[in-house]
């Protein structure tokens, strides 16, 4: 696998696919820089080399067409004041205005294209788009790991024309050993916790793991499309009913594989889906009609707590309660505070996809964990055992 420190950028310019999909504000302000804060180490390595950095990204869905709302200049001043360099920007991606841009270009210095999307080309995979685009640098780096998952020009097609020149920035390097470090390499006892509303989109996730971990806890509203293929009553609970006989399935497989799995035993139950309705605990096979499962019960939080400080590798995908809502929250710090621990005790824990992301980040435990996950649906992708095409067209080596 080759990163960019394989490389030596003096004197080169290096051609950086980042992922600058940032949220703005109304005022059209960057409101959370992380994603160019991650990508800032990469950066910074070229600089010091004596390179300079040419970066593209895209910015929303324009599908296409200009949209000034969309337009990357918005972000210039929140990167020059990440990176602490100014950065210059250029009003398109393609064309003799960038071909210009680049040629001005010096040492130490970092150009921003326009947004990709703009051009239909790039979500296309546009042979003839990612040969323009290829034109702009000496060396090609995919530090995006947030669009690993497309073939897009921009993050695959290009690629092969730098068949020698071609390498990971620190960023998807990092993201590619967290999930290998997790599928391959993982210390023993490996768990998985997995949580979310719907069983329907975990199942390829959960058949791909099962091979590989020895505990798999559930949590969230999957817990009740279980609970009611075991014979139990779910209220009025978030349930799959058309999804039972899958539960049943994962149950067999994952006994026949020996993998432990951890249901919730109780939970906070509410009379309505509202932060102001009244709770109560009741078994999580059990749950009254009227009443909803919200969150994760004092006893199955002692349990998932011990299976968790007893782990060495750990996955966390996805929270155990409707934690956006302050009075069932509680589970998923809980559980939160237990992978904290279980870190601080020398286990490897990785957290990815949206909600668990927003959940660690809400709650404090970005900086506690081993690693938090960038690319939301990329990161899905890779632990459902799918080839990520932005991953693959880094690996690829030049046919002799």
């Amino acid at each position: 696998m080759k990163t960019i420190e394989d490389f030596d950028f003096k004197d080169k310019k290096a051609l950086i696919r980042v992922d600058f999909n940032v949220p703005l504000d109304s005022d059209l302000n960057v409101s959370d820089n992380n994603r160019i804060e991650a990508a800032k180490p990469t950066i910074i390595k070229i600089l010091e080399d004596g390179g300079s950095a040419i970066l593209m990204s895209h910015l929303g869905r324009p599908k296409g067409t200009k949209n000034a709302d969309m337009s990357l200049s918005h972000i210039v001043e929140s990167v020059s004041e990440t990176l602490g360099v100014k950065v210059k920007f250029v009003a398109d991606c393609i064309g003799a205005s960038v071909a210009q841009a680049v040629e001005e270009l010096r040492s130490g210095e970092v150009l921003l294209l326009e947004n990709l999307r703009f051009y239909k080309e790039e979500e296309s995979g546009d042979l003839d788009f990612a040969e323009q685009l290829s034109h702009w640098g000496d060396v090609y780096v995919n530090d995006a790991f947030g669009t690993a998952h497309r073939a897009h020009a921009s993050t695959t097609v290009i690629a092969q024309y730098f068949p020698k020149r071609k390498c990971f920035g620190y960023l998807l390097a990092a993201e590619i050993k967290a999930i290998d470090t997790v599928m391959k390499t993982g210390k023993k006892p490996v768990t998985a916790i997995l949580g979310g509303a719907k069983v329907s989109s975990k199942i390829t996730i959960i058949e791909n793991i099962l091979e590989k971990i020895d505990h798999l806890i559930i949590g969230g509203g999957m817990t009740y499309t279980f609970v009611l293929a075991q014979g139990g009553a779910v209220g009025d609970s978030i349930c799959e009913p058309d999804k039972v006989d899958l539960a049943h399935s994962i149950l067999e497989k994952a006994s026949a594989l020996g993998v432990q799995v951890h249901l919730p035993v109780d939970v906070v139950a509410a009379d309505a889906f509202s932060n102001e309705a009244q709770t109560r605990v009741m078994p999580a096979n059990a749950i009254e009609k009227g009443w909803q499962g919200l969150d994760a019960g004092p006893e199955t939080l002692r349990q998932f707590r011990e299976v968790i400080l007893q782990s060495k590798t750990i996955l966390w995908n996805g929270p155990v309660g409707v934690f956006e809502m302050e009075n069932f929250s509680k589970g998923t710090i809980e559980v939160g505070n237990a992978v904290v621990e279980a870190t601080e005790n020398g286990a490897f824990s990785l957290v990815g996809g949206g909600d668990s992301v927003a959940a660690v980040k809400q709650f404090g435990f970005q900086d506690k964990v081993s690693y938090v996950s960038t690319g939301g649906g990329a990161m899905l992708e890779s632990l459902e055992g799918k080839t990520l095409p932005g991953i693959a067209a880094i690996m690829q080596e030049p046919k002799q």
